[in-house]
């Protein structure tokens, strides 16, 4: 009796007081629908965001086969050839995939003098480390390479007519090479080279031969057939592949057969392009020239900053043909593997080929689109609202660049980012990725100008906190100034002997 009394007072209380049970049966139910209809929403709305251009199958291109793509690349970047848009490939190809670049310690990897393994920062012997990719400028020297790179490491480089490159060159270089600086014009230059070079002075490397020097032979040697031949046979034997920049987008479908990578890694769009009208290299501060300098592998004298005319450039086939005739080493190795890349072609297919680079092309159209203002339109310098990816000027014309398109989402515009990055900005970024700044602990009292340093690895160190950062020096192009007591990045002594950069714990000279 005392049970069922119980019984029917908590009915009660339920019933009467909180409501009847079937209206908490309802409101649970509700909760749950309600609960399972926003969970559900959650995951439908993140399902249906549209995914980056670049995560497309467009991105990977037609079917290269069973392939594995290559890691260990080795890329001579000669100048004034469309090189500074193939260095882009390689940065961004590496950055995606975590690898390792041979970076130099400046911006150039000792150019102008042959190549040293020494120069490429965190080289500590052969097989130390594994170095998948090296692109920055040298003067191709294969022993010293060979230290650095592994041994199935593909070798890889790009020509240009010489006349064509001898007209950028005039352009870019006309400040520093004395034998286009004493020239009126490009066609004052071309009719009587001899008048203006002087085998002897620094940066006259750029007015002859330029090619042939970058590929680390004597460029001032007298032409014969079996000089020539001997130097077309050498490079040969080390480079599976050369590219021609006037045919730009065929090489890149055969450079992207070679190496079995997808189509976006070698769609690209033009870096480093001039513009030929009147510029002024005033307004920009001094450590950013001497960035742009060392990169460029010149010297930045004081006092120039007034405004500079665009280089007459105009030629006529008969100055054409003298410049032929004066870089003579230079057009037998561009008729050579012109006609050897013609060869590849007609291997590969001139159908496939066509078909390929439409592709190629479409596919730059669509990025361009989505990434860049304008359509893709290049613009001045000055003119790019973002100053970190405004392009350094040189020379007399003005380097174009690119602006993003607005309210791109994170994934894209990262991906169109890497793809408008100047050369110097994007080597900045890879090398503070590679070797992070230390972490500097302040020195106890009485040890002045001293400090400890947190590696890397959590190792402490002691540094002259007197460190500098990179200058020209004494002239050598693309070289530093050593201060008293500055050390490398892995805190080892530099000190300046003959305006060669020496390491303390190295015997050896880095040339």
């Amino acid at each position: 009796m005392l049970f069922r009394r119980r019984a029917r007072m908590l009915r009660w209380l339920v019933c009467g007081r909180l409501g009847p049970v079937w209206m908490w049966k309802a409101l649970l139910l509700f909760v749950a629908i309600a609960f399972a209809s926003q969970l559900l929403g959650v995951i439908f709305s993140k399902s249906v965001q549209p995914r980056s251009i670049f995560s497309s199958p467009d991105a990977q291109g037609p079917s290269l086969g069973p392939c594995q793509p290559h890691t260990h690349i080795m890329f001579l970047k000669t100048h004034k050839t469309a090189s500074s848009t193939v260095l882009n490939m390689l940065y961004r190809f590496g950055e995606e995939r975590n690898l390792m670049f041979a970076l130099p310690m400046g911006y150039q990897l000792g150019y102008p003098l042959p190549f040293n393994a020494h120069r490429v920062k965190g080289y500590r012997g052969p097989r130390v480390a594994d170095f998948h990719i090296m692109g920055n400028h040298m003067r191709f020297n294969k022993p010293e390479v060979e230290k650095v790179m592994p041994a199935d490491t593909f070798y890889f480089s790009i020509v240009r007519d010489p006349v064509a490159l001898t007209e950028s060159s005039f352009a870019y270089y006309k400040e520093v090479a004395p034998a286009f600086r004493k020239a009126k014009s490009l066609g004052d230059f071309a009719d009587d080279p001899k008048k203006y070079y002087d085998p002897r002075l620094r940066n006259n490397h750029y007015a002859r031969n330029l090619l042939w020097y970058d590929f680390g032979m004597d460029h001032n040697a007298n032409y014969s057939i079996p000089l020539a031949q001997h130097g077309e046979d050498m490079i040969r034997r080390t480079f599976k592949l050369i590219l021609v920049s006037e045919y730009f987008d065929q090489s890149m479908i055969l450079l992207r057969h070679a190496l079995c990578w997808p189509l976006d890694a070698v769609v690209s769009f033009s870096l480093n392009a001039r513009q030929q009208k009147p510029s002024s290299i005033g307004g920009l501060s001094g450590s950013w020239v001497n960035k742009a300098a060392a990169a460029a592998g010149v010297s930045v004298r004081a006092g120039h900053s007034q405004a500079k005319t665009a280089p007459n450039l105009s030629l006529t086939e008969e100055q054409r043909e003298k410049l032929r005739q004066w870089n003579a080493l230079d057009w037998h190795l561009y008729k050579a593997f012109n006609r050897s890349f013609w060869e590849e072609i007609n291997r590969f297919g001139h159908t496939l080929m066509e078909q390929e680079v439409a592709l190629l092309r479409t596919r730059r159209e669509v990025l361009a689109q989505v990434c860049l203002r304008d359509g893709g339109k290049p613009v001045e310098s000055h003119r790019i609202r973002d100053k970190n990816i405004r392009p350094f000027q040189s020379g007399l014309v003005k380097i174009l660049g690119y602006e993003l398109q607005p309210g791109l989402d994170n994934a894209t515009r990262t991906a169109c980012l890497r793809m408008i990055r100047p050369e110097i900005q994007y080597k900045d970024l890879l090398d503070a990725k590679q070797f992070p700044r230390a972490t500097v602990i302040h020195a106890q009292p009485g040890q002045q100008n001293q400090g400890l340093i947190v590696a890397a690895g959590g190792s402490l160190l002691r540094q002259d906190l007197s460190r500098t950062g990179d200058r020209l020096v004494g002239g050598e192009p693309g070289g530093r100034t050593v201060e008293e007591g500055e050390r490398d990045w892995d805190g080892s002594r530099l000190m300046r002997s003959n305006q060669t950069l020496t390491q303390g714990k190295h015997k050896g000279r880095l040339r």
